[in-house]
């Protein structure tokens, strides 16, 4: 397993860990969330070696095999294919040797050694597997044979993806990989990352994605690591409870503080109450301090109203979208009305982005027309908006050429709610990171009070106390809105009817996400290709698929029997732990009348929260167990 110990971990003279401890079992998937800048990718660093920590201890198995995604976009002439499957180190190495023996006409115990682990290592099915990641993450027939040099930087980093899943790794660090991916691409990577065996500690600002794959969140706060059991909504709730029950102990604190010092300041002059005084003195100097509970988002923003309020903001008349003389979309009949908000769903390269530009005029159709209101007033955030700001001016300058009658502290006011503040207006564009440029592109987008909206994913960079005002004031936003993002909460929270843009064609999509999840699934089973000549026949594969079942059940028995009384157990002592915790947080808890019932209940509830962490590590062991053993049973 991977154990941080009492570790402390800076960079540079800033502290961003101290005494923090967190243990990753073979199998688990850990979420780590924490505003930017608290050391989620230097923790990432720590356990790849390219950074060493201050104090403390860092344990990770000699022979775990590490995979991460490469930050870096490589230039080379190497196909994609070949790029890909050198992620998987030891093939490569079987490889090379195998093709050095065979080069010396060596035959023999070595030579049948060879052919024996490139086999136990799925030698023969490592192209298969590469060409199935690379198609997961969008990438369309005929890439794997272009070179890398040939592909764009958001492509590189998903061919980057490709080659750290190719890896066959105990351990997988992901830090935002959905960043440079579309809906289906999203979708695929979570059911993949569902399926893997290894432990997985994960970066996302995707509140969804998180949701689907992680077991475990892990709060970077307060210079700590804070486990907390399930996935982020279950995080959400159990953080809200803790910071409940934070707010109430400061208040109970506050109120003991208050009525210490007014005793200390009525009595310590009196001679007959100067004992008591100095009691009370030193009673108070020993109280720990509690924080106030504060999760204020730094965001508060909304959309103005549009000063025009079109009936039909535009109509797409039997219109083929595309570039030059061809077609991406073709028969697009479309009518567009003030007040709708519409999600575009669609696998990568149907042509969602194109058919944006179109609508906005950036593109002239192929072939019909695009009638627009003449009260149209549109807000266009492209996928890369952020390349259209001034580097060398600064955030105010942007605003400001927008509004030059404004005055400078109502531009100010503005910028604030994007968390732009005090002279960090004043900072030039150049210097900001990737997530406070696409604030700022939204920011200047807002200000223009549209009555269309339209968003190309929107929330690259963006994280979630970003993603969630930019929900939130979209949900109140009185225009029309179109959008296409990888976000789900966003979408659902924004939008209320769907479009699918696939096979050539605009249709309206009948269904949620969910209902999209299975499309996706089955529009890609149909690009499959048909089995070759020398698989097995259907009877033989129905049989080893039956096998298979049998002994991956066969070895989960013993363990499903543990983790159940496990579980058993747990669900009888949670609720008694439950109604502790909120008993312990009530004024009621603390009269005088109660203090032999406190002094009961808090030990009582001490050996609850003791019990319950041992079930719960319990738990994970025999999860992991299990894991282990399914693994086994599997081949």
């Amino acid at each position: 397993m991977l154990r941080l110990s009492n570790l402390t971990l800076a960079r540079g003279a800033r502290i961003l860990l101290k005494d923090a401890s967190l243990t990753v079992f073979p199998g688990h998937r850990v979420g780590l969330v924490g505003a930017n800048g608290a050391g989620k990718s230097s923790l990432f660093a720590l356990v790849l070696g390219e950074l060493h920590q201050e104090a403390g201890e860092v344990e990770l198995p000699a022979r775990w095999v590490v995979s991460h995604v490469a930050q870096e976009l490589v230039d080379t002439e190497r196909g994609a294919l070949d790029f890909v499957m050198d992620g998987d180190a030891e093939l490569r190495e079987v490889e090379a040797a195998i093709a050095a023996a065979e080069a010396a006409h060596e035959e023999g115990e070595r030579a049948a050694l060879l052919h024996a682990r490139y086999d136990e290592i799925g030698g023969y099915a490592a192209k298969p597997r590469a060409q199935a990641l690379m198609s997961g993450l969008g990438f369309a027939p005929g890439a794997e044979v272009l070179p890398v040099a040939s592909f764009s930087g958001g492509w590189r980093m998903r061919l980057n993806l490709a080659r750290a899943l190719m890896c066959r790794s105990d351990l997988l660090l992901l830090d935002e990989p959905t960043n440079h991916l579309d809906l289906d691409a999203v979708l695929w990577l979570e059911d993949w990352l569902k399926a893997y065996p290894g432990a997985l500690l994960l970066i996302t600002h995707d509140r969804e994605f998180l949701d689907g794959v992680a077991g475990t969140i892990v709060h970077v706060d307060g210079q700590r690591l804070v486990a907390y059991a399930g996935n982020y909504s279950a995080f959400e709730r159990q953080r809200a409870e803790r910071l409940a029950q934070q707010q109430s102990a400061f208040e109970r604190q506050q109120r003991t503080r208050a009525h210490l010092q007014a005793f200390i300041d009525r009595f310590r002059a009196k001679a007959t109450k100067a004992r008591q005084a100095q009691s009370r003195i030193k009673a108070l100097e020993k109280l720990e301090d509690i924080a106030e509970a504060h999760v204020d988002s730094p965001f508060t923003f909304a959309f103005r109203p549009p000063p025009v309020k079109p009936k039909l903001l535009f109509r797409v008349a039997e219109a083929s979208v595309g570039y030059g003389d061809r077609a991406v979309v073709s028969g697009v009949e479309w009518s567009v009305y003030f007040g709708e908000a519409i999600g575009l769903l669609g696998p990568n390269g149907a042509g969602k982005s194109t058919l944006l530009k179109t609508i906005v005029g950036d593109l002239a159709p192929v072939a019909g027309e695009v009638i627009r209101s003449p009260d149209l007033r549109i807000g266009y955030f492209a996928q890369h908006q952020v390349e259209k700001l001034r580097l060398e001016e600064s955030v105010m300058w942007h605003l400001a050429r927008l509004a030059p009658e404004s005055r400078e502290q109502d531009l100010r006011d503005f910028l604030g709610g994007f968390d732009f503040r005090g002279d960090q207006v004043f900072q030039r564009v150049e210097s900001l990171s990737g997530g406070e440029k696409a604030r700022l592109a939204l920011a200047l987008i807002v200000w223009e009070r549209p009555n269309l909206l339209v968003l190309d994913e929107p929330t690259n960079h963006l994280d979630i106390e970003m993603r969630e005002a930019l929900a939130q004031a979209l949900q109140d936003f009185e225009g029309t809105l179109i959008v296409v993002a990888h976000d789900r909460h966003l979408l659902e929270a924004a939008t209320d009817q769907w479009w699918l843009v696939a096979d050539g064609r605009v249709a309206p999509f009948d269904g949620d996400l969910d209902d999209y999840r299975e499309w996706s699934r089955q529009y890609r089973a149909r690009g499959r290709p048909e089995p070759k000549e020398g698989a097995l026949d259907r009877k033989a594969q129905k049989r080893a698929e039956a096998e298979a079942r049998q002994r991956v059940a066969e070895a989960r028995k013993p363990f499903e029997k543990r983790i159940a009384a496990i579980e058993k157990e747990l669900a009888l002592l949670q609720p008694e732990k439950d109604a502790l915790d909120a008993w312990l947080a009530s004024g009621e808890a603390y009269a005088e009348a109660m203090r032999e019932t406190l002094a009961e209940r808090s030990r009582r509830h001490g050996e609850l929260a003791g019990r319950i962490g041992q079930l719960e590590e319990d738990w994970l062991w025999a999860s992991a167990e299990m894991e282990a053993e399914v693994n086994r049973a599997r081949g």
